[in-house]
Formats: C-alpha cells, structure tokens, sequence
C-alpha cells in the first residue's frame, strides 16, 4: 500500500482513458472494445470515480483495485454462477467474453442504510414503508441489519440516472423472462452470501452490493458480468467497531466510496447540477480505502502497477486490437 505523499505524486498521472484514434465507448469508469472475433472484449478499468450518477474526478490506482479485485472475486464464485471473465493482461485490463447485457442493476441489501435517492433508508426516512415493491415494517432504525437481506434492482445507465424497479417490474417490463429472473435472484443472493462470509474473514461487513449479468454470446447462458464486491459497487463497513459505534448513535465505519459520497453531501450537493472538484485529501483518502480494501480482502499486500498507464496498456492489448 502507498504513502500518502505516493498518492499524492500520482495524482496527475491518474488513469482517465486510454488514449486511441478515434476513441472506444465508454461506461461510468471502463472503456471497453470488442475483439474481432465479437466473442471477447477488452476492458480497461480507468481511475474515474463515478457518485451520485456523475463522473466526478480520478483516484490513482482506483481502476487496478477494481480490475484486480474483481478478477479474484470471480475465480472465488465461479461455482456459484459462470462469469465472463478469461484473463488479465494488465493490472487494468480484463479480457472477457461478450455477452448480451441485461440491462438491469441487481443490488442485494443485507442493512438499510444509505445517502442517495435510490438507497432504502432514504426512501424510508422520507416515510415510504413500500419500497422496490416489498413492505418493510415501521420502527427500522439506519444501518439495521434487515431480517434478511433483499433485493432491489434498479435499471442500468452508462451514464445519468439509475431508476429503481420494483421486482416484478424486471419480467413486467421485458427486461428478463421469468425463468431468468429466478436465476438471477437466486444466485444473486448465493453470491451476496459468499461476499459476506468472505469480507467477515478479513475483518468487513459486506453491507450491499451491485450485480450485473448477460447472456453469453457463443451459448446463451447465463452469465455474472462487470465487476463484483468491489469498493465502487459495494458498501463495506468494519466489522470490529459495528456494533459499538451503532450502540452510540455513530455511523457505521464505513470502509468504501461512502466518504465520497459523505463528503459530497457535506459540501450540500446530493447529485443536483455540476458536482465540486474533489480536494487532494479527499483523492488521497479514497485512494488510500480501495488499496485498503483489496489487502483486507485478499490478505495480499497491494502492488501498484506503474504511471503512467497508457504504454504499459497499449503493451499489453496490443495483441487483442
């Protein structure tokens, strides 16, 4: 893990994008092509940092956590559902199959908690008790844990604004059949187990996170996509003062992008308008949580790959183009 002052240094040399001619689509924080033989795509996981449905500013070494966590995420639940992930080249780079997207965001909850307009507590505290059409009770306090954790999908933007669907909007609306929902909701809550069982063991509360599927172009089966349990698509908490800190009336230990997000909230702004620029503290910060993340998860120290990015990149894709 790096510095402060490391972070700091790297701070101009951060991952925007892969510079290319003519450019490659982009999504919240992956630029991504498709290889020539449309069954595998090349994905590169930059340092943009994406909140309150806005890109928002870029973390050194943000994109190689997510890229490299993800990669040993997938190959820990591969038994749980198949992914579409085949290698990483580069500490930013994965090459993955090419599905067919379900354009749908699976969120599993396991606490009720959260700051944006598409998070439970919000939509309770604001007095709502139907919420992704199921019936929560009154008297829930935030960051209680839930009786059992639920899911909450909501649709599925690359950029701009995530909806919220209620369950039986996902087949109502065509976005999956009604054998593939069960699919997905089942193994989406056999991961969401795996995850917890797995961040408990390195000291972490799995709180909530974000799935994505598709279909596998070549055979059409299901398949788990994107990323999984990272510290942009989950929220963490520490497990050793939860407990402690909610019998004092504190906030949870938050150990994700939720300072951002609490940061942002704090300057006034909830996702109206331009968002502020991000201090340096607050980058450092961050940067210094994701790498954090990674070694309390996988009990590995975390080896910064080096800046700036776009050779060591365009090496290793050079035979994907």
């Amino acid at each position: 893990m790096l510095s402060p002052d490391e972070i700091l240094q790297a701070i101009p040399h951060a991952l925007e994008g892969l510079e290319v001619p003519g450019g490659m689509p982009r999504g919240k924080v992956r630029d991504f092509y498709v290889m020539n033989d449309g069954k595998r795509r090349v994905l590169i996981t930059t340092d943009r940092l994406s909140a309150f449905d806005h890109s928002i500013g870029l973390v050194p070494y943000k994109g190689q956590v997510l890229n490299q966590l993800s990669a040993w995420w997938f190959a820990r639940t591969a038994d749980i559902i198949p992914n579409h992930f085949i290698s990483t080249p580069d500490a930013n780079v994965t090459i993955a199959r090419e599905t067919r997207p379900i354009l749908i965001e699976v969120i599993v909850r396991g606490y009720i908690t959260g700051v944006t307009s598409t998070s439970l507590w919000t939509r309770y505290a604001s007095g709502e008790r139907e919420i992704y059409g199921m019936q929560f009770p009154d008297g829930l306090t935030k960051n209680q844990k839930l009786h059992h954790p639920v899911i909450t999908p909501t649709t599925k933007s690359t950029v701009g604004h995530d909806d919220r669907l209620a369950l039986n909007d996902v087949t109502a609306k065509g976005y999956a059949d009604e054998n593939t929902w069960k699919q997905i909701q089942a193994a989406a809550l056999a991961l969401y187990q795996r995850g917890c069982d797995m961040a408990e063991a390195g000291g972490l509360i799995l709180v909530d996170t974000k799935y994505e599927f598709g279909f596998d172009e070549e055979n059409g089966a299901l398949l788990l996509i994107d990323e999984v349990h990272t510290p942009d698509s989950s929220r963490y908490w520490k497990a050793d003062t939860y407990k402690d800190r909610i019998d004092m009336g504190l906030e949870p230990e938050n150990f994700d992008k939720e300072l951002v997000r609490l940061w942002y909230v704090a300057q006034g702004y909830h996702g109206e308008g331009t968002p502020p620029l991000m201090s340096s503290d607050l980058i450092v910060a961050t940067s210094e949580r994701y790498q954090r993340v990674y070694e309390m998860l996988t009990g590995e120290v975390f080896e910064p790959a080096a800046y700036p990015a776009d050779e060591r990149i365009h090496a290793a894709v050079a035979e994907y183009a």
